[in-house]
């Protein structure tokens, strides 16, 4: 009697859905509609006999199941796609996936990728979106930027840079509630919240005994939190080379002389060792070390 094996058109719906975290960001990505791509998650489902996402609404999540069927599938596509193949490897271009935090990607990659094309044109990247904390095992990638405390088991982990963080507002939201001169003021200000620039510890360095924040809007994209700031919806947390422009033009404006020189979220460039020996990859990641270090 033949094995069955799953259809591999649900696998790839499947991984596709769990790393957006979003059927309709899955479904975009494979070209076909939600319906379609929410039929072949429940002909996987059907086909393993478990559930692998819980949906709550709008919001899909993956069962503890989904969670550890997720790395076999991974594995699964990854050995099917790096499987060599003479004929097609003498024709392809070399190429790199690089995954990245939307905010990386914008104001600091894409900004410099121009000089790695330059000195690698026969180097393809292929450059796709992360959401930082949540999915903590490497996508389909060769590479992945992540923006966290830098402890990634049985992952090649290197460190890019960091940098202090500090407070912002927009003028027009200190004309509404007035002078913030120090940073016992902030008892009266709109905080946004982010677990990727938490409060407590730049309250720590600051000098304040306060928890942190509980209350008021969250955002998880540091691109996101500075539009909130600028556009008047509270104090935010930042870096120099996110904020840097919106600082030069106006919208926002520093707030104290203090920063928090050590956050407890850095870049760093994660990979699995056995990516490390393609050459393409080599170039990439000493690229991103020469570029970032000093940044």
């Amino acid at each position: 009697m033949a094995t069955r094996i799953p259809p591999v058109h649900a696998l790839s719906a499947f991984e596709a859905a769990a790393r957006h975290g979003s059927f309709a960001l899955a479904a975009e990505e494979l070209c076909i509609t939600p319906s379609a791509l929410s039929h072949r998650i429940r002909l996987l489902e059907e086909f393993v006999g478990e559930r692998l996402f819980l949906r709550d609404g709008r919001n899909v999540g993956l069962s503890e199941f989904g969670r550890r069927y997720l790395d076999v599938v991974r594995q699964a596509l990854r050995t099917l796609t790096d499987f060599p193949m003479p004929r097609r490897a003498a024709s392809a271009q070399q190429r790199v996936k690089v995954t990245a935090p939307p905010t990386f990607a914008r104001y600091l990659l894409v900004p410099h990728l121009a000089s790695f094309t330059e000195q690698h044109p026969e180097i393809a990247v292929e450059i796709y979106l992360s959401v930082p904390l949540y999915d903590l095992a490497l996508a389909e990638s060769d590479v992945e930027v992540r923006f966290g405390p830098g402890k990634y088991p049985n992952l090649q982990c290197d460190k890019l840079f960091s940098e202090p963080t500090f407070a912002v507002a927009s003028p027009q939201y200190l004309k509404q509630v007035g002078a913030i001169n120090t940073p016992a003021d902030l008892e009266k200000a709109t905080l946004i919240r982010s677990a990727l620039e938490p409060w407590q510890p730049w309250f720590e360095a600051a000098g304040l005994d306060w928890p942190e924040p509980s209350a008021g809007v969250r955002v998880d994209d540091l691109g996101l939190l500075l539009e909130m700031v600028k556009h008047g919806h509270g104090v935010g947390l930042t870096r120099e080379h996110f904020a840097r422009d919106m600082i030069a033009a106006g919208e926002i404006v520093r707030l104290f002389d203090m920063q928090m020189a050590s956050p407890p979220h850095s870049y760093f460039v994660v990979y699995e060792k056995q990516v490390s020996e393609r050459p393409e990859v080599v170039a990439f990641l000493q690229w991103m070390q020469q570029t970032f270090r000093n940044i």
